[in-house]
């Protein structure tokens, strides 16, 4: 006689917030309707310190609102909701995020068959919700990045990702100490995760519909100061040397080509011949990243397709800008000292 079939992992939702009343429409439907049907077992919503009605908001969709005491960062609310939380998995969700219906399944699905597995992020679905050539090639980057890269990973992300609680306490959750405002503390938090032994996850078939306006100056803020140089910093920790999602010896070798695509570009300016050798770069940046400008096409027609050709090389070349100044700081002596050591355990 087999023996019966263990209970599916409980599920606790854990949603930092920050004056988000705007985006709630949208996703508190998706939480609220899971949390009625019981495939979702509580959602925290951790408010650090908002001055709008986002938690009444909350609260009356049957939410707990939880007060952070203050304006201390998403890492610190989602570490305060963990520890009031009272499921076997923590289910991340960022509150400019849309949950799709199927989320609560498949996370429970991936960690019953798996018990290895301490941890797993999806993506942003192929519908991002603002309009704008720059806020509709950020998003459907992101959602192209997650898609290519299904399967094991060594990063973590906070947007729609789930960890198994007892193992998020276990490594000291993320570490607001160093990063206490929005920046790579899920990523951080996926190298302790590694280090401590668990398997994770990237399953792009995890989705939720991101709501984010992005503009072209805080694309690029955002990318250098919140992304691109804490986590090159980071890098340079002999131990995260290698080759992981955006670092990738493929998106260096991109890099390389947007580079020499507006420095050719810049010649041109000076001496007309040089034009048609940054044509023949652009057509090669669209061949090696094919893939991602069909999406552009498919999903947000060929405007955005064109520009989101111009926009990549333009991220690539401040992202590997960024990542060489990381690297000479660090050989200079100039560098901060990066986070090191074990957080120790939440409680």
């Amino acid at each position: 006689m087999s023996a019966p079939a263990s209970p599916p992992p409980t599920l606790s939702v854990v949603m930092p917030m920050y004056n988000a009343e705007g985006h709630l429409d949208l996703v508190v439907p998706p939480l609220a309707r899971a949390l009625r049907d019981g495939r979702l077992l509580e959602v925290l919503v951790v408010d650090d310190g908002g001055s709008d009605g986002g938690p009444a908001r909350c609260r009356a969709a049957g939410f707990t609102v939880i007060p952070s005491g203050g304006r201390l960062g998403p890492g610190a609310c989602r570490n305060q909701g963990a520890l009031a939380a009272r499921g076997d998995l923590l289910l991340f969700i960022d509150a400019d995020v849309v949950m799709h219906d199927d989320v609560p399944e498949k996370v429970q699905a991936w960690f019953a068959r798996r018990a290895d597995v301490v941890a797993l992020f999806g993506a942003y679905d192929e519908r991002p919700h603002a309009p704008g050539v720059v806020s509709r090639y950020r998003n459907l980057l992101h959602h192209h990045t997650h898609a290519s890269h299904a399967g094991e990973a060594s990063t973590f992300w906070a947007g729609c990702g789930a960890v198994r609680r007892a193992a998020f306490l276990a490594v000291g959750g993320f570490d607001a100490l160093h990063y206490s405002r929005p920046s790579i503390e899920d990523i951080e938090l996926g190298y302790r995760l590694r280090r401590a032994g668990g398997a994770i996850v990237l399953a792009p078939e995890v989705q939720g519909t991101h709501l984010k306006r992005w503009t072209l100056r805080s694309m690029v803020h955002t990318d250098i100061f919140c992304r691109a140089l804490p986590w090159g910093r980071l890098l340079q920790h002999p131990e995260l040397a290698g080759a992981v999602l955006n670092v990738s010896n493929a998106e260096r070798l991109k890099a390389l080509i947007g580079g020499a695509f507006y420095a050719t570009l810049a010649l041109a300016l000076l001496h007309r011949p040089f034009l048609g050798s940054a044509c023949g770069l652009l057509l090669v940046a669209a061949l090696v990243s094919a893939p991602f400008y069909a999406l552009l096409w498919r999903a947000a027609g060929p405007r955005t397709a064109l520009a989101g050709l111009l926009l990549h090389q333009f991220y690539f070349v401040y992202g590997a800008a960024t990542y060489v100044w990381c690297v000479l700081e660090k050989r200079l002596g100039l560098a901060p000292r990066p986070p090191r050591g074990k957080l120790p355990p939440l409680a």
